[in-house]
């Protein structure tokens, strides 16, 4: 599995042939997009920070687009959406947290979470084992550094990739030195299942392409 982050909560997650995109940017928004064909798109939060799904649809490429809560498998991949209530550009609006199986490792994807109070123990338990979580660090609207982490191990995550800290390295910084010794900066997590095995809270801060 090849994890690579393009800004902002733009991810783009390869097994093989098959490309998953994370809350692609889209071209309305102030933030630098990027384009490539993937297989799916999922898209926590209607506003064009989040939501370019058109910027996944390059060559052969025509993406299946998930934007809400609810349980979805496209391709033998597994995917939940959780709806919690958020706030963002000043607007209050539904963030979908997304629990996805791909290739038998679990990958959580917060979106624009506000507070650590948002998640319910039933959101919670729906998570099931978390291998890989991606979390927003920059504070404002979402998490804090320090309430990002403790979430991560509060959620026994195994690796734990941060996001959204455009503008905001000092956040990024104090996030890192939260994980300690325990943490990481590659240009693209590439890694198997079997990699993360005695991994607990690791940070992995994949640098933006």
């Amino acid at each position: 599995m090849i994890v690579t982050y393009y800004g902002k909560q733009f991810f783009k997650v390869q097994v093989g042939d098959t490309v998953i995109a994370y809350n692609p940017v889209g071209k309305e928004s102030k933030y630098k997009t990027s384009r490539f064909g993937a297989d799916i798109v999922l898209s926590s939060l209607r506003h064009a920070d989040f939501n370019g799904a058109e910027q996944c649809a390059y060559g052969d490429k025509e993406p299946f687009v998930i934007k809400g809560p609810g349980e979805y498998e496209v391709d033998g991949i597994f995917i939940k959406g959780f709806g919690v209530d958020t706030t963002y550009d000043g607007e209050r609006k539904i963030n979908t947290i997304y629990s996805m199986v791909f290739e038998g490792i679990n990958l959580c994807f917060l979106g624009a979470l506000p507070t650590t109070d948002t998640l319910s123990r039933e959101v919670k338990e729906g998570l099931g084992e978390i291998d890989v979580l991606f979390v927003p660090i920059g504070g404002g609207e979402m998490l804090t550094p320090a309430d990002a982490y403790k979430l991560a191990l509060a959620l026994e995550a195994k690796v734990v990739i941060p996001m959204d800290y455009e503008g905001a390295k000092g956040e990024l910084n104090t996030f890192v030195k939260e994980g300690g010794e325990n943490a990481e900066t590659v240009d693209k997590f590439t890694f198997k299942k079997k990699d993360l095995e005695d991994k607990e809270g690791h940070v992995v801060v994949v640098s933006a392409a």
